[in-house]
């Protein structure tokens, strides 16, 4: 009953917007890759002149994050994370629909026997970061056969968090789990599942101070909770573009972690993503406000616009 209630919910008149948009970006995903990805980068250039807040809070990341690099640079890298951003946006729709013959050629995945020995020994959590790649890299180890519970948080319209569930569901074999309820994501790795989680997000609740490319960031201490809690190991993946693919690599698990150390199991998390961030630096989701906690003290590090 309860399920027909929410197909009832969904079919109200009030979402038929939602649903023909769902319908539009389905037929823009039947697009050749190349086209999808043209289009995206189009998209982001716009974007980029759109989003001037957006625009202004990427240049104080970059500057803050790479100090030694010139203005121009600097300028440079915002306008190519807008190029990956907008690129991003449509290959997602790619990783949602396309077909596994088509993203063949497009998407491969590296190490992934450090998963395999991992998994025999029971739960994994599958580390990485917030990249503008991040569901075609998903996508990439699905099809490598990667069986995996998405942790997510719920998206405000209920239509789209239908879409998104039913698609993770069906490409990952597993089903989704939101991020505030605990339970269930200790029982699947308890039960020697796998799940994916992007720490690199700013809570103030259950973090600590560490550096993120020499910045003092609110950092989750939750990785090693979890990884405590559920008896698992950490193995991290992080994507980058190469020579017209995406390449996934997947790497060791970790050895003895957690430590016991809160602040240094949240640093460990921190040079993880910050090395592969230096790997694909447009791809990494810049627009986001990642520093807006600081210290009791410090200068805010996104001062208003007087």
């Amino acid at each position: 009953m309860a399920k027909k209630r929410t197909e009832t919910h969904l079919a109200h008149p009030r979402h038929w917007p939602v649903w023909l948009l769902v319908g539009l970006l389905r037929v823009i995903a039947l697009l050749p890759m190349g086209l999808l990805s043209a289009l995206g980068s189009g998209i982001g250039r716009l974007t980029y002149w759109l989003l001037p807040a957006r625009r202004r809070v990427t240049r104080i990341n970059l500057r803050r994050c790479f100090p030694d690099k010139s203005s121009e640079a600097i300028e440079a890298l915002v306008h190519a994370h807008f190029v990956s951003l907008g690129r991003g946006m449509l290959e997602t729709l790619a990783a949602w629909w396309k077909p596994p013959k088509v993203l063949a050629s497009r998407l491969r995945v590296e190490g992934i026997e450090h998963l395999h020995e991992a998994q025999a020994k029971g739960g994994v959590i599958l580390l990485t970061g917030h990249f503008t790649t991040l569901e075609l890299a998903a996508r990439a180890l699905c099809d490598a056969g990667v069986v995996f519970h998405a942790m997510y948080r719920s998206h405000g319209n209920p239509v789209i968090d239908h879409i998104m569930c039913r698609l993770r569901r069906k490409r990952s074999g597993a089903e989704p789990l939101p991020r505030e309820r605990l339970r269930p994501l200790l029982r699947a790795l308890r039960d020697g599942g796998a799940i994916w989680y992007g720490p690199d997000q700013t809570l103030p609740r259950d973090s600590v101070f560490v550096d993120f490319f020499g910045v003092p960031t609110p950092t989750l201490t939750a990785t090693a909770k979890l990884a405590g809690f559920g008896r698992a190991s950490v193995v991290p993946f992080f994507p980058h573009r190469e020579n017209g693919e995406l390449v996934v690599r997947v790497l060791p698990a970790w050895e003895n972690f957690p430590s016991g150390d809160e602040e240094a199991d949240a640093r460990r998390v921190n040079a993880a993503i910050e090395a592969a961030v230096r790997e694909a630096v447009p791809d990494y989701f810049w627009i986001h406000r990642r520093f807006k906690l600081q210290p009791l003290g410090a200068p805010p590090v996104y001062p208003e616009r007087r």
